[in-house]
């Protein structure tokens, strides 16, 4: 990916998806109306790590858009602007 945001906005959607099923019942009472409340004991080994992983995509998203804005798109600037003759 080139451009940083398309990342970002990743990782903070799979952050806050993650988040909500850890600190709601949300999937608990969803398993249990699929009939799969007998998985819900290994939500923790699943959820804790996935929520750690995006947490970290995020703070890298982050730094990489850090990067990109202040290099700066300069082949895109010129690509737009003819050369001086």
């Amino acid at each position: 990916m080139k451009n940083p945001k398309s990342l970002l906005r990743v990782s903070v959607i799979g952050t806050v998806l993650v988040a909500l099923c850890c600190f709601t019942p949300i999937l608990v009472i969803l398993l249990g109306t699929l009939g799969l409340a007998a998985l819900t004991g290994y939500l923790d080994y699943v959820l804790l790590p996935a929520l750690a992983f995006f947490i970290g995509l995020t703070l890298y998203a982050l730094w990489r858009k850090k990067q990109y804005d202040a290099c700066g798109d300069n082949a895109s600037t010129d690509s737009r602007n003819p050369p001086h003759e």
